[in-house]
């Protein structure tokens, strides 16, 4: 059995981090069990209860890691792909990988706020600017960036092949994937 591992894809909502999951997840699959884990399933499905509270989104993102961790326990590359808007909870998500031994990638999606604004399909970024939604991360509510992510991809000026191969190439440079 292969070992597993977490790629932690963190990023402000509409910057690609599902796109870039799905995308990472489709090549992964031809050489290891890949799990993808959204943000947004897991709280539509696991985590109904939580609000946007900075308690209820450090639950919500513990809850993501803890999943995380039992799927890589068991040989799965797990995807993450959640905004995680805080440094320290993401810190707290990699001591506990690296305490079980599992390798762990943070991965910056990184997209300038006004490209978002741009491109947001959803208008949920229109609504939040409007006042329409409180506790919007980046807008009414703070998003940390990672201050040494393992690797950053910039979606307002990448394609999404090319993100997903930079990714990749660190995967591979750190013996995590292999290839044949």
């Amino acid at each position: 059995m292969s070992s597993g591992a977490i790629l932690w894809l963190t990023g402000l909502s509409g910057a690609g981090k599902t796109t870039l999951a799905q995308a990472v997840g489709e090549r992964l699959r031809a050489v290891t069990a890949v799990e993808i884990l959204d943000g947004e399933e897991l709280r539509r499905d696991l985590s109904q209860e939580l609000g946007f509270s900075k308690a209820d989104r450090d639950i919500n993102v513990r809850r993501l890691g803890l999943i995380g961790r039992l799927l890589a326990r068991h040989g799965v590359f797990v995807i993450t792909a959640a905004i995680s808007p805080y440094a320290d909870t993401r810190a707290e998500m990699r001591r506990a990988a690296e305490r079980e031994r599992i390798p762990f990638v943070e991965a910056f999606v990184d997209s300038s706020l006004q490209t978002l604004i741009d491109r947001d399909v959803k208008g949920l970024y229109r609504r939040a600017l409007a006042g329409e939604i409180d506790h919007f991360t980046g807008i009414s509510d703070p998003y940390e960036p990672p201050s040494q992510p393992d690797v950053v991809v910039k979606t307002d000026v990448e394609s999404v092949r090319e993100s997903v191969e930079v990714i990749l190439r660190v995967l591979v440079d750190r013996g995590l994937v292999a290839f044949h």
